[in-house]
């Protein structure tokens, strides 16, 4: 093992410095008031969980996890994300009434790199959970809260591509015959591999009209027209009843006035294992990756002894903050510069304009080296220097 360097950091950690973590508070801050005014309540959740529980229930690669040990000798993992605990929170302490709980959350989760290549290991996501409620109405309710909250942050351009899990894995099952060969065709769409999904379907002792179902599901992407186009590929009713949530998802969408945000990708699927329903991602110029996600996941629950239905949403921070570009101007600071005469003066100064809602910066002059960098500092400078009256 090399010797570390003196500032090196482990693999994936990054510092944020002063700028970025304003811009950070300050789009935090717009989508927290957003996620309350729709009525949701934050949460907190311990950083260290049970990997038994949590961490098994989380569907994160096992090799993404986080592990120590306790003195007891329990393993415990770095939440990796926060649907898991929140599922764990809700059915051991808050879903006793049977009404749909709404729940918001900000925090960082961690997930382990094998190189980092640009990927953070540790990300702060903000999202909500509603658990309890297993209508339609409540997954149009979390795409619609999604838009809202980005454009609270400030961000105009970017549109949402929505599927359902549960079609795609029908449909699979249903032309291939099994659960296992629907995976290993499945895994070409987590990786956005079409040219290797493609040359599998090739392979596969498939008569042609099968081949040719599954090449044409890779076009089911677009406006409501993909539905009767998806109807066509399917040939019993769990892929029908999909496709009618997502009939009627369109229609909940428009209701709420936001149609034009939102297209369907029927090829949309998770590495998250957990979702069994209406799914989403969200895009926005000038980032690779989707800046947020969500969908149904009514299983989740069952592994902390709950049975019920459950949808929610994550947005990542770090590219949403990429996606916005300009991180904004800071909010002014003044720097008062006394001299020891001065001092209390200064302090009583500082005192007022704080009150007043003002930054202050109170600074002792003799500890100054470049009086002229304070001009490219600070907005504002004030010299209390000499006797009290001078300037």
């Amino acid at each position: 093992m090399s010797r570390l360097f003196m500032f090196e950091k482990p693999l994936g950690m990054r510092d944020t410095l002063p700028e970025l973590h304003e811009a950070k508070e300050r789009v935090r801050s717009s989508i927290e008031m957003e996620m309350k005014r729709w009525g949701f309540q934050f949460i907190e959740t311990p950083a260290l969980e049970y990997y038994e529980t949590v961490g098994t229930a989380s569907a994160i690669l096992d090799q993404q996890l986080f592990k120590l040990l306790d003195q007891q000798g329990h393993t415990l993992v770095l939440r990796p994300d926060m649907t898991a605990p929140i599922a764990r929170v809700a059915a051991s302490k808050l879903y006793k009434d049977q009404i749909p709980l709404r729940l918001a959350y900000s925090a960082n989760v961690y997930r382990a790199q094998q190189r980092e290549g640009g990927r953070p290991a540790e990300f702060e996501q903000i999202g909500v959970e509603c658990i309890g409620d297993d209508s339609v109405s409540a997954d149009g309710e979390m795409i619609a809260l999604a838009i809202s909250s980005l454009k609270k942050a400030g961000l105009e351009q970017f549109q949402l591509s929505v599927g359902h899990v549960g079609f795609v894995n029908e449909l699979f099952v249903q032309i291939l015959g099994n659960e296992e060969r629907a995976r290993e065709l499945t895994k070409f769409l987590y990786e956005k591999n079409y040219v290797g999904y493609r040359e599998h379907v090739k392979s596969l002792p498939l008569s042609s009209i099968d081949s040719q179902r599954l090449l044409a599901f890779l076009e089911l992407r677009g406006g409501p027209e993909v539905i009767g186009k998806a109807l066509e590929l399917v040939e019993n009713g769990k892929g029908r009843a999909a496709l009618d949530e997502l009939k009627l998802l369109w229609d909940v969408i428009e209701d709420y006035g936001e149609s034009s945000r939102i297209k369907f990708d029927l090829t949309i699927v998770s590495h998250m294992s957990y979702y069994t329903g209406i799914l989403f991602e969200v895009y926005a110029g000038m980032v690779g990756f989707p800046i947020g996600n969500g969908g149904r996941y009514d299983k989740l629950l069952e592994k902390f002894g709950k049975t019920t239905g459950a949808t929610g949403f994550a947005i990542r921070l770090d590219r949403l903050l990429e996606s916005l570009g300009d991180l904004g101007e800071s909010e002014p600071v003044t720097c008062i510069l006394f001299s020891p005469e001065r001092r209390k003066e200064a302090y009583q100064m500082a005192s007022q304009k704080r009150g007043d809602g003002e930054r202050i910066v109170l600074q002792d002059i003799s500890a100054v080296r470049n009086l002229d960098a304070c001009s490219n500092v600070f907005a504002n400078v004030v010299f209390l220097v000499g006797k009290e009256g001078t300037q």
